[in-house]
């Protein structure tokens, strides 16, 4: 059997990696991502303003660890999509999404994101952000409380906190989220 130098082998990557780390270190890497997500906002309608009242004093979602407004896509984890997605606008979703870094998360908030809202029968009107790029948590409402938006938040954290970075890259993302 032929010996293979260090340098022969391939370089490990966190997923695929992750499965043989101990139980505790899993749970510190899942806590640490679950507790400091970096949110890009995709505000397309009135459901951003609803979003922005979340990241406000009244409701505060950074005591969720969630960290409103980051500087761009390349620095975000999770997209909210608040809005209607129009066909026009969809492929600037794609490419933003497509921007943000390993891994990466997607709350569809709003009727109008979830599935076209009252618009659903326009020519121009996506049926759901699901159509462009994978959601993990759905948040019903036209228009949205901010209430549910923490409450899709805390879902969300409940489900990085089970999550296995190596199921997750093996499958490269399962289809249709949870709904709020």
């Amino acid at each position: 059997m032929p010996s293979m130098a260090a340098s022969d082998l391939p370089m490990p990557t966190v997923g695929p990696v992750s499965r043989l780390a101990p139980k505790p270190m899993r749970f510190i890497l899942n806590w640490g991502r679950r507790y400091s997500l970096w949110v890009f906002n995709f505000g397309l309608a009135c459901c951003a303003i609803e979003f922005i009242a979340t990241s406000m004093g009244r409701h505060d979602f950074i005591r969720f660890g969630v960290i409103p407004f980051a500087n761009g896509p390349r620095q975000a984890d999770l997209m909210i999509v608040s809005g209607t997605v129009t066909d026009k606008m969809a492929p600037a979703v794609k490419r933003l999404y497509e921007q943000m870094p390993d891994p990466k998360y997607v709350i569809s908030f709003g009727a109008c994101s979830n599935c076209g809202g009252p618009y659903w029968d326009s020519y121009c009107v996506t049926k759901g952000v699901d159509q462009i790029i994978p959601v993990d948590v759905y948040v019903p409402g036209c228009p949205p409380r901010p209430e549910a938006l923490l409450h899709g938040i805390m879902k969300l954290q409940e489900m990085i906190a089970g999550e296995s970075l190596a199921d997750r890259y093996a499958s490269r993302r399962p289809g249709p989220g949870v709904t709020s």
